[in-house]
């Protein structure tokens, strides 16, 4: 059964597979927002299809075949989950990944290898333990250790691109790069600049893609609401705007991603 405090970004919760997200410890919540760890142990020749619309933000992930740097997305995005397996990600805040790589923007859309080789060996050492949720935690555990010892204290800016990062996510009226450098007392370009450094992409992107997880989230666990009611909640100008947004990014409309009957709740 999934475990999901915070439901955006998972599109078909119903189909995942055991999932846990913690959030970081305090001395790491600038760095890190959550560890997130999935468990699959699927029957010969079954596949499972993850469908996700992911938070945009980079990821480092360890597997049983090694340590990836997974970075910012720019739409949505599926993994085919086959045997048995696991994974232990840490979902980064913009200071984590500016200090793990110089220019997200750069791995946008990619995964690429990343050298820790005594976090893989830790990590995978507590994922074989016997006892799931005992390997769980000290996978965690490790992953923290880790951080802690290489990830530097963030610098202004990083603490910045997290508060722009706290702002959109939190507050479903900023819908505009306007509205978000006034909020932040700094100007158009500075956000942007911002954005790029500490993110990887345009900040426009960053907040068209937490409204439309919002969006997807409310079509999934508010039956009730019409889509114009959720359109004008995000506020999208209207309808027809919400459904080319969804179309663009999912390739599908509201009304369609809301008749599927896997997306559970």
């Amino acid at each position: 059964m999934a475990e999901l405090a915070d439901g955006r970004g998972v599109l078909y919760p119903a189909t995942l597979p055991t999932f846990h997200r913690e959030p970081a410890p305090e001395e790491l919540r600038a760095l890190a927002r959550w560890f997130w760890i999935p468990r699959w142990n699927l029957p010969p020749g079954r596949t499972s299809r993850q469908e996700l619309l992911p938070f945009p933000a980079s990821n480092l992930v360890i597997e049983p075949d090694g340590v990836r740097l997974a970075g910012p997305t720019t739409g949505a995005s599926h993994r085919d989950l086959r045997g048995r397996g696991w994974a232990v990600g840490v979902l980064l805040r913009p200071a984590g990944i500016a200090a793990l790589h110089p220019d997200p923007g750069a791995i946008h859309d990619l995964e690429v290898p990343f050298d820790a080789p005594e976090l893989h060996q830790a990590v995978s050492a507590a994922m074989c333990h016997d006892d799931e949720t005992t390997g769980r935690d000290r996978a965690i555990g490790a992953s923290t250790a880790w951080l802690e010892e290489h990830l530097v204290p963030p610098e202004e800016g990083g603490l910045l691109a997290n508060a722009m990062e706290d702002l959109i996510s939190s507050d479903r009226t900023v819908i505009r790069v306007d509205q978000l450098a006034e909020r932040l007392g700094i100007s158009i370009r500075a956000v942007q600049r911002l954005a790029q450094r500490y993110v990887g992409l345009p900040p426009l992107t960053i907040i068209r893609r937490y409204r439309l997880q919002e969006a997807a989230q409310l079509l999934r666990e508010e039956p009730t609401l019409t889509i114009t009611q959720v359109a004008a909640d995000l506020g999208y100008a209207d309808h027809a705007h919400l459904t080319k947004d969804f179309r663009r990014v999912l390739g599908l409309t509201p009304h369609s991603y809301r008749r599927q009957p896997t997306h559970g709740a």
